[in-house]
């Protein structure tokens, strides 16, 4: 297509364009110009080819729902992970995914906006972290708690103890189940552990999908229903 795109230029709104230019430096882009005056200022980056202006105005000239998702990939994962630790942002792997058989991370900007980076090129299944798929893992764990605790209703001790039987004092925090119905509340470190060794075993929530919303959906109306006897008693 000869008038097709030549470039682009994704545009991030940010509360601080110095803040959130260090934290893409991480990431290898580079200042190439910047400008503003007063309350509005804005940083324009670059790596290799690929562009990205940060733009910190007030007001700004496109509202937009934040946070947002960005996701990057890295030639080198492992040391993307030691740049960002070593600037004092957290990192949380996410494990090896199609798109990323290298690994794929998670972190967020100085904005909160959540950014997933990953590595195109594989690695060995020896060369792979072990702890990836703890973290996954654990990660679900925490945000099924994080929905537990904007609906309420958990009991106030973990239900599944310590191996020999011992009461845990911990806040129970998430409701694991399995398929023949059986449910318990535990602690973050305990419904960790059940995932790991009880097999079938699995995180229960009431995101208003489950089982009891779908029969629901199924129940005929009572018009419905009030048709349906009357055409059963309609004579023949």
């Amino acid at each position: 297509m000869p008038n097709g795109v030549q470039a682009q230029v994704p545009v991030l709104y940010v509360a601080d364009a110095d803040a959130a230019r260090r934290f893409y430096e991480v990431f290898g882009y580079a200042e190439l110009r910047t400008g503003g005056d007063g309350e509005s200022r804005w940083s324009y980056l670059q790596c290799g080819e690929l562009t990205l202006l940060l733009a910190a105005i007030t007001p700004r000239l496109v509202t937009v729902e934040l946070p947002l998702l960005i996701y990057l990939y890295v030639d080198d994962l492992t040391a993307t992970i030691d740049r960002l630790t070593a600037a004092g942002y957290a990192v949380e792997r996410s494990g090896y995914p199609e798109h990323a058989p290298g690994g794929e991370c998670r972190t967020t900007d100085p904005d909160g906006n959540v950014v997933l980076f990953g590595q195109r090129r594989a690695v060995p299944e020896q060369a792979r972290s072990p702890e990836a798929d703890k973290e996954v893992r654990f990660s679900l764990i925490r945000e099924a708690a994080e929905r537990v605790r904007q609906h309420g209703g958990a009991p106030a001790r973990c239900q599944i103890g310590g191996p020999r039987g011992e009461a845990c004092p911990e806040p129970a925090e998430v409701k694991l189940a399995d398929s023949w119905g059986d449910t318990v509340w535990g602690c973050l470190a305990h419904a960790d552990e059940t995932l790991l060794n009880a097999r079938g075993a699995f995180l229960a929530n009431e995101d208003g999908q489950g089982l009891g919303a779908f029969l629901r959906n199924r129940q005929a109306s009572p018009t419905a229903r009030t048709g349906a006897a009357r055409r059963q008693r309609r004579p023949s």
